[in-house]
């Protein structure tokens, strides 16, 4: 049994040899590292914290919330234990600083990148406008909210305060980017209630040389130059003025670009009223929407009739499996056919017969002329040297 009596000088190991063992085992802390770590003492603008460092490592109060934080015992308790961002390296008296609001920077834009990719529609209150836009929180980032994607007939310095629902355009951590509509999730939460086919009533509140925009229960349609008549007009000034109330059907519902598509045109009872009758289009307007839906039916019923019988007639042409299995004789009937390997063999010669048709090499030699036999029939070259001309000498 150990003697916990024995003093430092009878175990031989100092203070000295303690710190020097520290040393030896420090674990190395790098900017960037998240870390736990125990609240030691909560100072009046920051905290130091125990993360098992030589020294005590120490969090502002700036970087203990993604939010604004006035007193530091908001956010951390003594002997509070959580994790840390180490922020910044060793200092010159060893000291390492921390932050909490960079660990709540990173899964913010995490959670923010998650509800854009499920499309989700977020809510959130104005705290600030400036001429451009609205400024809001998401998940503790600051987003933005452009002045064309507000649908609201109150001037934006009245928003302060008031909660809006939102759809993300943008979200970039790179560049610290996001963007935010509070037309487009109207748009998709009207939407919801709207039917292609539908006549609604609008109020004319933006007249380009492209077309109307029709105010229609708090969001906004396009009617197209090319959807007012069926005949043609210059400008849709000539047509409407602003603030003009409408009565148009919808053509296309478009959520994903948050888009609403109107026409007058197909509500005409002939081509030109809305140019020359107007009132007769908007007391028309009903049974020419109720026809329109009945031409969009039959089309889409049509289409699907075309595609049923191709796949009816492909499956006529395939017999089934057992009038296919008819035709095929069985095994045996299919090997009488077959003659057996012994009669095969029959009609194969002995090697021996067919040896009798070659004829001995010694045969095949005898009229192989010898080679003295050739030679002499080769002049010999005197002979033909006297029949060749001696050179003529001058």
């Amino acid at each position: 049994m150990v003697n916990q009596n024995l003093t430092a000088t009878e175990i031989g190991f100092t203070h000295e040899d303690f710190a020097a063992l520290l040393d030896k085992y420090d674990y190395h802390f790098s900017p960037g590292d998240v870390v736990p770590g125990t609240v030691f003492s909560i100072e009046p603008r920051g905290a130091l914290i125990d993360i098992g460092a030589k020294t005590a490592a120490y969090i502002p109060i700036q970087e203990m919330s993604i939010n604004r934080v006035d007193s530091p015992e908001e956010v951390l308790q003594s002997n509070e234990t959580r994790e840390f961002f180490i922020l910044t390296d060793e200092n010159e008296d060893g000291q390492l600083t921390l932050s909490i609001r960079r660990i709540e920077y990173m899964r913010a834009w995490e959670r923010v990148r998650q509800l854009q990719a499920e499309d989700a529609t977020v809510r959130s209150g104005v705290f600030a406008t400036n001429r451009g836009g609205a400024l809001v929180r998401i998940e503790g980032l600051r987003g933005f909210i452009p002045g064309s994607h507000i649908s609201t007939r109150k001037p934006k310095e009245e928003l302060v305060g008031e909660d809006l629902p939102l759809k993300f355009l943008e979200v970039d951590e790179e560049r610290n980017r996001l963007v935010l509509s509070h037309r487009r999730a109207l748009v998709e939460r009207k939407m919801n209630r709207l039917e292609v086919g539908e006549v609604v009533i609008g109020t004319v509140r933006g007249i380009k040389p492209y077309g109307a925009f029709i105010d229609i229960g708090g969001v906004s349609g396009l009617l197209h130059i090319s959807e007012i008549s069926h005949e043609h007009i210059d400008t849709p000034h000539s047509v409407f003025n602003v603030n003009d109330e409408v009565k148009v059907m919808i053509i296309d519902l478009d959520a994903e670009r948050g888009r609403i598509s109107l026409s007058t045109k197909q509500l005409e009872p002939e081509p030109g009223d809305m140019i020359k009758n107007r009132d007769l289009v908007y007391d028309k307007a009903e049974e020419m929407a109720a026809k329109y839906r009945e031409q969009l039916l039959a089309k889409q019923q049509g289409a699907a009739a075309a595609a049923a019988p191709a796949e009816v007639v492909a499956d006529e042409d395939i017999p089934p499996a057992t009038e296919l299995d008819e035709d095929i004789p069985p095994a045996a009937e299919l090997e009488e056919d077959i003659p057996p390997a012994a009669e095969l063999e029959e009609d194969i010669p002995p090697a021996a017969e067919l040896e009798e048709d070659i004829p001995p090499a010694a045969e095949l030699e005898e009229d192989i002329p010898v080679v003295a036999e050739i030679e002499t029939e080769i002049p010999a070259a005197t002979e033909t040297e006297e029949e060749i001309p001696v050179a003529i000498e001058e």
